[in-house]
């Protein structure tokens, strides 16, 4: 399907935006520096929330440009599993390669719903490489509690966050009760502006290792969980490294991913985060998955500029 086609339904509306190269870290000074102008996929993302009675969270930036697209970019949404590739980027960056190559124990009392790689390791041992990409390919949560664990938990998560210049994201429990946010609790919260600029931090702009970052990345390639995400709304021939989550009381879905079009350098994709949520929607998962493919179809019309 073509990005026109995609982009069909779209409407006019206001609350998104295109604009002038940001920063990783946004303070209110450079926010003030960088004030959006209107954008082609401002009104598209307005008229994909009203036709959809849900709300969508969107920042989309070219690392080689700094063009951007944002849309409720401070709006506070549950980042569930997508979650996961910050806290295997923390465990790279905190940890060295025999750290990394050590066994941990797989305590049978610990693998809790959805860990298809721990489940069988249980009453044996993973390392930590093995967690992190099992926690990045297939959304292992078990994994997610080890690489925690090994930080300190979630606060320990928070701190190396904080170190990061990420001031927003609120890691605060672990898998799988971190998927359980409701309206007014910041717990396992962030914005999509914040995750985009910790991605980016990680993935593109030196806060990682070239070894791991190219590690990490390849985990991401090789993600199973978000084909009918970011990945649907590209064209052929894109390349795209994601990780996505489903928060488990928003009806929503989300996924972050870096995206290199055709020719674009490797060393500065575009980087992307969308969240949503339909609280009491009780949509179908095909028409949440699509609403994030749609969402995903604006921005890279509008960075690509071929609407």
């Amino acid at each position: 399907m073509t990005l026109t086609a995609m982009l069909s339904t779209a409407g006019c509306g206001e609350h998104g935006a295109a604009g002038t190269p940001v920063p990783d870290r946004v303070d209110e000074t450079v926010r003030a520096a960088s004030p959006l102008a209107g954008g082609r996929a401002a009104g598209q993302l307005t008229a994909l929330e009203e036709s959809s009675d849900s709300r969508i969270g969107l920042f989309a930036v070219d690392t080689a440009t700094g063009r951007f697209v944002a849309h409720r970019a401070e709006e506070r949404f549950a980042f569930a599993s997508t979650g996961k590739v910050l806290t295997a980027a923390a465990v790279l960056e905190a940890t060295d390669d025999s750290e990394l190559d050590a066994p941990t124990p797989v305590e049978p009392d610990d693998v809790v719903p959805h860990s298809p790689v721990t489940e069988s390791r249980a009453g044996a041992a993973i390392s930590l490489r093995e967690a992190a990409e099992a926690a990045v390919t297939v959304s292992d949560n078990t994994a997610q509690n080890i690489m925690l664990e090994h930080l300190g938990g979630p606060a320990g998560l928070e701190a190396v966050l904080r170190g990061a210049g990420d001031a927003t994201t609120d890691p605060a429990r672990y898998e799988p009760e971190l998927n359980e946010v409701f309206s007014g609790d910041t717990r396992d919260t962030t914005t999509p502006r914040a995750m985009t600029a910790s991605l980016r931090a990680y993935l593109v702009d030196g806060r990682l290792s070239p070894s791991d970052r190219d590690e990490l990345v390849s985990w991401m390639e090789a993600s199973t969980t978000g084909q009918d995400l970011v990945r649907a709304a590209v064209p052929a021939g894109w390349v795209v490294a994601d990780k996505s989550g489903t928060p488990a009381t928003s009806g929503g879905r989300n996924d972050v991913a870096l995206v290199w079009p055709p020719g674009q350098p490797r060393n500065a994709p575009w980087v992307i985060t969308v969240f949503t949520d339909r609280p009491g929607a009780g949509a179908d998962a095909a028409s949440v998955s699509g609403l994030v493919a749609s969402a995903t179809a604006a921005a890279v019309a509008e960075l690509a500029d071929e609407v």
